[in-house]
């Protein structure tokens, strides 16, 4: 899910028009994938967007690392405030921003990649830290 070059809508609107999640939300999931491309691909400056693709999966556990890395033991209320409760919330995010053009998918991402990748109460459960991203990125 790449960052879109072209000049779409802002995430201000996208938020105020799904009008679920808070424009914070759209924000946390923009700076996330970020991390999460880095994590799993390394500084992306010299690839194409096709190279620095991630799967929905590898995106939910990369959203989960961030979250632990920014908020810390807060993490799941901060994204609970957001309305953020399941996996299936990132993927939702995720595919506003899609339709805005404000992301790209490939012919092969679908919502359904984001569902029940993992269980937030698990996830989240004190002492939370972020995983390894070999283990993070590629769990189930």
């Amino acid at each position: 899910m790449p960052m879109n070059q072209t000049k779409g809508k802002s995430l201000e609107q996208v938020a105020e028009e799904g009008g679920r999640y808070p424009v914070e939300a759209f924000e946390f999931v923009k700076h996330g994938l970020n991390h999460t491309v880095r994590q799993v691909h390394g500084e992306a400056r010299a690839k194409s967007e096709g190279a620095c693709h991630v799967s929905g999966q590898q995106l939910s556990w990369g959203l989960r690392n961030y979250a632990v890395m920014r908020y810390g033991f807060l993490a799941r209320t901060v994204l609970g405030h957001w309305g953020i409760c399941r996996t299936s919330d990132f993927g939702r995010i995720v595919f506003a921003m899609v339709e805005s053009k404000l992301l790209q998918k490939t012919d092969q991402d679908d919502l359904g990649d984001f569902d029940s990748v993992f269980d937030f109460d698990t996830a989240f459960h004190a002492p939370v830290r972020p995983e390894s991203t070999a283990t993070a990125v590629f769990s189930l």
